[in-house]
């Protein structure tokens, strides 16, 4: 592995965090400033504290830390993710929704993988 970018929960998560972006700036108000900016803000911390996790990856405490940081963010995302579901079902964010769920499992495996494996 030369770098974060080769980490699939990086990709995955900077994916999404572009095309949240995307959509939550098309938000009705109140949305686009409530719930979107939260949104933003949150899924792109969650790739933000890979990147960081990453560059303290020599100290597996520190880069497993970080990992949990990433996978609140990921938690507090799904569930800003859900709201907008609800109240705009006609809309792409149920399945945003769904896949921030499956990149938090995703991250919760990994950290469970550096937990057991991760050499320092």
């Amino acid at each position: 592995m030369k770098g974060y970018k080769d980490l699939e929960i990086y990709n995955i998560t900077f994916n999404l965090a572009v095309r949240i972006y995307r959509l939550s700036v098309k938000l009705p108000n109140p949305d686009k400033f409530e719930t979107g900016s939260q949104l933003r803000r949150s899924s792109q911390s969650v790739k933000d504290n890979i990147v960081e996790g990453y560059g303290r990856k020599r100290y597996k405490a520190d880069f497993i830390k970080f990992l949990v940081t990433s996978h609140a963010s990921c938690l507090e995302a799904t569930s800003q993710a859900e709201f907008l579901a609800e109240i705009h079902p006609d809309s792409e964010w149920p399945n945003i929704a769904v896949e921030l769920d499956k990149a938090g499992i995703k991250i919760y495996n990994f950290i469970t993988y550096v937990e057991k494996n991760w050499k320092t």
